[in-house]
């Protein structure tokens, strides 16, 4: 399906902000600022240093969003029920939509710390209203797309699957983890509403309760088995995980004779790397060489990547929690800054926090071999010789420009562009800087 199916992102609406949104707003209106031409960028700072890259997500809700923007008769009336607002004002609001322009990089690219990843430009009231719903769905999205890929990476090829939902903060949250994990490679989320809701593949089998639920763990294996003959994966660790492996070669045994096959069996807790040799090892005795071993248990790049490096015999891994939740560094230091207002261009300079004024590009240099060199922040018109312009122009006059992309495609492109990634850029235990430089030209004109 087209990511651009407005039915699958449910409206968040202007009640989705911060109140400073709409007492500037209210401001703005009341001083004749309103329908200045504003624009804003939006970039990522990264003053901890744990991400060498980000991975540029949750585009396609802003533009759902964004393209239905109004204010419903039942929002109205609370808002007048906080005594701030003026009626005109209300009324001024009862009536807005959306009509500004976007560009924005397309999701799925690879982007550095203060880049632009999205430039909006309208009406300053218009553009000053969405920036809460555009940094909070922009922040979670690209958040969970960039750890999902430092997963992938460390996986080596080998499947991952989101388990996330449980943990992930809020329900449609849990959608977005599966979203963005999918686009950044994961080959299947446990989620089935997120699975109906974008179309992904969706992967499980059991949990320790069904094995509990039996007299005995083969008859909870015999249960499972005879109504999902295709979908055999056991769960083996509910009491004694070597046991549990001979029950499944058992079973798998049975199924064989059936002219059925065992899938393979699931590890959820233990010394991943002893468990899984030796569960090999009895599966292998058995003759059930295909069959395979997953793997589930507070898995993130780093527990992957030591099961990796230590050649353990697993052949896929369910990542939850701590991709879900991006738990080694669990926010984007994600900004949304006024850069250009009625024909001046503007910048903060408060202390560590300095902004690039004007309307920006951002152009990406690749090496001979397509891998990338180096990045250059320049002005929006600027033409740069032998470079890619990254961001795109995404929204003309409030409605989108193009009729969007699948998620298939979408996550093509990130492996395609990820591939292009020098591989120190990729190390999960150390920062590497990524060469982004400022135009000579866009330096001259900031204010």
């Amino acid at each position: 399906m087209k990511t651009r199916d407005v039915a699958l992102y449910p409206i968040a609406g202007p009640l989705f902000t911060d109140l400073y949104e709409l007492t500037m707003a209210a401001g703005y209106y009341r001083h004749g600022l309103h329908d200045q031409q504003a624009t804003f960028s939006v970039f990522v700072r990264n003053p901890g240093k744990k991400r060498s890259y980000f991975v540029a997500a949750g585009l396609e809700t802003v533009l759902a969003e964004i393209s239905r923007y109004h204010l419903t008769d039942d929002q109205r009336i609370y808002l007048a029920s906080l005594g701030l607002f003026p009626e005109e004002f209300l009324d001024y609001l009862g009536q807005l939509r959306f009509t500004g322009d976007v560009w924005a990089l397309p999701e799925g690219t690879i982007f550095f710390p203060e880049e632009p990843i999205m430039e909006i430009t309208a009406p300053l009231v218009e553009a000053q209203l969405i920036e809460t719903f555009v940094l909070n769905t922009l922040g979670l999205a690209s958040l969970i797309a960039t750890k999902a890929a430092r997963c992938v990476h460390a996986a080596c090829g080998r499947p991952l699957v989101d388990f996330a939902l449980r943990r992930t903060q809020g329900q449609d949250a849990g959608d977005q983890v599966a979203r963005s994990a999918y686009l950044a490679g994961f080959t299947a989320t446990s989620n089935v509403r997120a699975g109906k809701r974008f179309g992904l593949p969706v992967a499980g089998t059991m949990a320790h309760a069904f094995i509990s639920a039996f007299p005995s763990e083969i008859e909870a294996f015999r249960a499972f088995v005879d109504v999902f003959p295709s979908n055999a994966i056991l769960l083996i660790d509910t009491y004694d995980t070597l046991e549990g492996a001979r029950n499944a070669a058992t079973v798998g045994l049975e199924m064989q004779a059936r002219g059925q096959t065992l899938r393979g069996v699931r590890l959820d807790s233990g010394d991943m790397r002893a468990l899984s040799h030796a569960v090999r090892a009895i599966l292998d005795h058995a003759g059930l060489t295909d069959a395979s071993i997953y793997a589930s248990s507070s898995f993130d790049e780093f527990s992957i990547n030591a099961l990796v490096q230590a050649d353990a015999p697993i052949d896929a891994f369910g990542v939850g929690t701590r991709m879900g939740v991006s738990a080694d560094a669990p926010y984007l230091d994600i900004v949304y800054k006024l850069v250009r207002l009625g024909g001046r261009d503007v910048r903060k300079l408060s202390p560590g926090k300095i902004t690039l004024a004007g309307k920006k590009q951002v152009f990406r240099r690749r090496n001979s071999d397509g891998r990338y060199r180096e990045d250059m922040i320049a002005c929006r018109a600027e033409v740069i010789e032998d470079a890619e312009s990254l961001l795109k122009p995404v929204m003309v006059g409030g409605q989108p420009s193009d009729t969007g992309s699948t998620l298939s495609a979408l996550r093509d492109r990130f492996a395609t562009e990820f591939a292009r990634l020098p591989l120190r850029y990729k190390d999960i235990h150390r920062y590497a800087a990524y060469p982004v430089s400022i135009s000579v030209k866009l330096q001259a004109r900031q204010p």
